[in-house]
């Protein structure tokens, strides 16, 4: 059989059974999309389900304000996903519909190649393929292919392949089976290559090279940064702030952030270590009880400490408030 009927084959018995997969609306498909973007199926379902429940049209959710969808995602981390989900149903439905072709996917706010090709495909049929993670490991696996995947060379090369190996008449079916494929059978660490369907025409399997492929060229060392916040508390308030465009954390809430510790503060944990794409995140958290208010910064708001569960914080401050809460 060859490689394509072989995955269809494979998919047919072993395709994962996932909510999203169940219709053929373009709003559900799309919202998976972009939550399982940087997102583990397990972590990323609860949202989904909790977004179709609030928001179960693309309407409603162009409805909602940015805070209420920040909220909603806290947790998944990424957040500018979720500022683009909003933009994007608003593009929605300023434009009357959900656009039904790939540069009109392409056009929506936070859409790229490869979710513009699986909503395509899922939703409309379009002979679109899918090219991420899981896709480069097959391919560069099943045909011995070393171009690094992240470079513009590998990501046409790949493209490429993907595309000519895609039925047009079932690219929904091809897609999500290598999607699959990628994430049960070839996956990263320990693939199951013994009971793997495509094993005896694996170039790796046979030169021996699975843990090889796929090439992935080296880049930038990531950098460390550490953080200092004040939990300040007075009579029953707490100060916080929201944090601008142009660094990390856009649209979402922390404590006052300082450099030196108030006299009076008292540590309340140290060095939280939190990891993010391109960095590593040091944070320290002070508990500050005061009876008069300090002077802040401009653009930190007093709010009663009950309410804090109302604005979005990044999981690094969910993480430093959780801290807090077990020591009070």
């Amino acid at each position: 059989m060859s490689f394509t009927t072989t995955i269809l084959k494979w998919f047919e018995e072993n395709g994962r059974a996932l909510p999203w997969r169940e219709t053929r609306d373009p709003y559900a498909i799309w919202l998976s999309e972009i939550i399982l973007q940087q997102t583990r199926i397990e972590q990323g379902r609860p949202y989904w389900e909790r977004f179709m429940q609030r928001w179960p049209t693309v309407e409603l959710l162009a409805a909602a304000s940015e805070d209420e969808v920040l909220r909603e995602w806290q947790g998944l981390g990424y957040y500018s996903r979720a500022r683009n989900l909003h933009t994007a149903a608003q593009q929605v439905v300023a434009s009357g519909g959900f656009p039904n072709t790939i540069e009109g996917i392409k056009a929506l706010k936070g859409v790229g190649d490869y979710t513009a090709a699986a909503i395509g495909s899922i939703a409309f049929d379009l002979p679109a393929a899918v090219v991420d993670g899981n896709v480069y490991r097959v391919l560069a696996r099943h045909y011995g292919i070393t171009t690094p995947i992240n470079t513009t060379e590998g990501k046409k090369e790949f493209t490429h392949l993907a595309q000519s190996l895609l039925p047009p008449q079932q690219a929904s079916a091809f897609n999500q089976a290598m999607m699959d494929f990628g994430a049960i059978q070839c996956t990263p660490s320990s693939p199951l290559c013994e009971q793997c369907p495509l094993w005896e025409s694996c170039s790796a399997c046979r030169e021996g090279r699975v843990a090889e492929l796929p090439v992935k060229k080296k880049t930038l060392k990531v950098k460390e940064r550490h953080m200092i916040y004040i939990y300040v508390r007075c009579k029953g308030y707490t100060a916080i702030h929201r944090r601008d465009a142009g660094d990390i954390w856009q649209g979402l809430y922390e404590p006052w952030l300082v450099e030196h510790v108030p006299s009076g503060a008292v540590l309340q944990c140290q060095d939280i270590k939190h990891i993010l794409t391109h960095r590593i995140i040091y944070a320290d958290l002070w508990v500050w009880d005061t009876d008069e208010r300090p002077q802040l910064p401009e653009g930190y708001i007093w709010i009663q400490e009950a309410d804090i569960d109302n604005y979005a914080v990044p999981r690094l401050i969910e993480i430093l408030l959780e801290k807090k809460n077990c020591e009070d």
